[in-house]
């Protein structure tokens, strides 16, 4: 899986919806394995990291500083996390970053464009708002596992959280142990950022990628579980902010929203 998110044509929805029609659970997950090693990467691939993630970080950093009162640097996980770019832009801007894919492919990939480009980072990790181009990057950690198991995490709880199309790629049964997933990584003040995908397919439609209009809000805020069996605001999360971002990929045909969660007390 990737953070980059799969592509919108038509000929790479039928690719991806038809690789995944007899797939499920744990063989769910192991297909997006078997297209990293089948150099189907350009099936998600964007070739840049998120300007809507960018400008938030750079535009509010009242909210997503990325050091601790204290000046300790906060952690932060990017599940299927593909070639690594919003792992390396994260770390640009302070955090110490985790990125995690299941391909054993895609994280030696990650790995390398890592190496590479935190020595020279390109202008598209920046936005015009970034006043610390002299701040030391983070370091940057590529993890092989399953976001679902526990065996990578090391007891690390994280102070941000980014999904882009990790959720949008996932099996629709699979929405709710995401939810509790991400509420068991996630440190007690810490934020879970979405930048939410796609919002203009209809939640009915095969996928990946599946459609999220409103699933969000019912998995994280009301408790259901993503697929119409609503909740009754027992979810695990309050929503802080909620906004259309400026600029965001064009894949995401203008219904971007990207959203803050932070864990109920």
């Amino acid at each position: 899986m990737a953070s980059s998110g799969p592509t919108q044509s038509p000929e790479g929805q039928t690719r991806l919806i038809k690789h995944f029609q007899a797939r499920a659970g744990d063989n769910y997950t192991d297909g997006w394995s078997k297209l990293w090693d089948s150099d189907n990467s350009d099936l998600w691939d964007r070739a840049k990291p998120s300007p809507a993630l960018i400008d938030i970080l750079e535009e509010r950093q009242d909210l997503l500083n990325p050091f601790t009162a204290d000046g300790k640097r906060k952690k932060a996980l990017v599940p299927g996390c593909g070639k690594g770019y919003d792992v390396v832009m994260l770390a640009l801007h302070g955090f110490d970053v985790y990125g995690l894919d299941v391909s054993e492919t895609g994280v030696s990939t990650a790995r390398e464009y890592a190496r590479f480009e935190l020595a020279s980072p390109q202008a598209y990790n920046f936005g015009t708002s970034f006043a610390q181009k002299e701040l030391t990057p983070g370091d940057v950690t590529i993890l092989q596992g399953d976001f679902f198991k526990s065996d990578w995490e090391n007891g690390i709880e994280f102070d941000l959280i980014y999904d882009y199309t990790f959720l949008c790629a996932l099996h629709p049964t699979m929405r709710a142990g995401w939810a509790s997933r991400m509420a068991d990584l996630l440190a007690p003040t810490g934020q879970l950022v979405c930048l939410e995908f796609p919002m203009w397919k209809d939640p009915s439609l095969p996928g990946p990628p599946w459609g999220l209009q409103g699933v969000h809000l019912d998995l994280l805020v009301e408790g259901g579980d993503g697929n119409g069996k609503a909740g009754q605001g027992g979810g695990l999360f309050a929503r802080k902010l909620y906004v259309k971002p400026a600029r965001s990929y064009d894949k995401g045909r203008g219904t971007d929203m990207l959203s803050v969660y932070v864990k109920k007390n």
